[in-house]
């Protein structure tokens, strides 16, 4: 089969490393957000204050990202991937143990960006393991560990009425430890397949007018999924008055059509063109994220926001199939820098 052959045509130990350190990334990243309608019930928070907390993740996914993505090029995402994946494990503490004010939770969210800095290891693993003719598949997959949005968004409010919102944090301190773990032995740091040599410095790609492109179109598709899945539990639950846990369920619906249309976009791309694939895509997102706004009765409005994450799935799929062709040897720098964007965007 050409999908089997295709895997095997690199290193898929280090390939699964990668979707783990991603997935389980992800659902640190997007806890806040999964947890939100607690969190704000508890604290009483305002409108404003509800948005600006599940923005701070994501903020300081951006902020990070860009570092990480450095030192994941400068000494191997083996190592810098345990060493941020053990780092997640200090706002999850805080939250758990202290956190007991909105500004506490605050300074959680900011950390969390290290697990949304995840990216910039991730992806240049996955790239690295795998021949340019298997890009766009290898990195969809690894990519598809945004699934982990899933797992917090349906399972964070199912726990937290059992455990309590603080306890959630608690509980997802062990996954990250051993799962750094397996991180460590199946992961391998590679030279890329291509055997290209040539590394610029950070400086020199922020002289590339593609850098900037791919950072534009990637802050509206990963910006709009991320931003979506940390957000739609607390939309569906103001705007349709749906219970705590039913607010949940639809946003994980929503967020499994972006993670699992991922690798699916990158298939594609890898067949028919990645410019050719984005350039259907927008268009697409702008339609159904503009029929979404119109607030019309929950099951359109689901629909549209559903086939919108799957555009939007895709499209994260297809540029970094695109990405690692355009900047090979760089691949941790660029995929923190359009990473970076992406958080920016959501």
């Amino acid at each position: 089969m050409p999908l089997l052959h295709a895997l095997r045509s690199g290193h898929w130990q280090s390939l699964l490393a990668a979707w783990l350190h991603f997935e389980v990334s992800f659902m640190t990243w997007v806890l806040i957000g999964a947890l939100g309608v607690f969190i704000a019930q508890d604290f009483g928070l305002t409108a404003t204050q509800k948005g600006f907390l599940v923005a701070v993740p994501l903020l300081g996914g951006s902020l990070f990202r860009i570092g990480i993505g450095v030192l994941s090029d400068q000494y191997g995402p083996r190592r810098i991937g345990f060493t941020s994946m053990l780092l997640t494990a200090v706002p999850l503490v805080w939250a758990w143990q202290a956190g007991e004010s909105f500004a506490q939770m605050i300074g959680v969210g900011l950390l969390l960006g290290v697990a949304g800095a995840s990216f910039a290891v991730s992806l240049p693993l996955a790239s690295r393991a795998y021949p340019l003719a298997h890009q766009g598949l290898a990195m969809g997959v690894a990519g598809s560990g945004n699934s982990g949005a899933i797992v917090s968004i349906a399972l964070a409010p199912l726990l937290a009425v059992t455990f309590g919102w603080h306890g959630v944090f608690g509980l997802l301190i062990p996954v990250v430890v051993i799962i750094a773990a397996v991180y460590w032995m199946l992961a391998r740091d590679h030279e890329p397949m291509d055997g290209s040599t040539h590394h610029r410095e950070f400086a020199a790609l922020l002289r590339e007018p593609d850098t900037y492109w791919f950072c534009a179109l990637y802050a509206i598709t990963f910006g709009g999924f991320v931003g979506l899945s940390s957000y739609l539990s607390i939309f569906f639950f103001d705007q349709y008055g749906l219970s705590r846990v039913e607010a949940g369920w639809a946003a994980a619906v929503c967020a499994l059509a972006g993670s699992f249309s991922r690798p699916v976009g990158g298939f594609i791309a890898d067949r028919c063109g990645g410019l050719r694939v984005l350039s259907l895509l927008y268009p697409a997102i702008a339609v159904f994220t503009g029929v979404a706004s119109v607030l019309f009765p929950f099951p359109v409005a689901l629909a549209m926001l559903f086939l919108a994450m799957t555009c939007l799935g895709m499209g994260n799929g297809v540029i970094f199939q695109v990405v690692p062709q355009r900047f090979r040897r760089e691949i941790g720098t660029i995929s923190g820098l359009v990473g970076a964007a992406g958080g920016i965007g959501g």
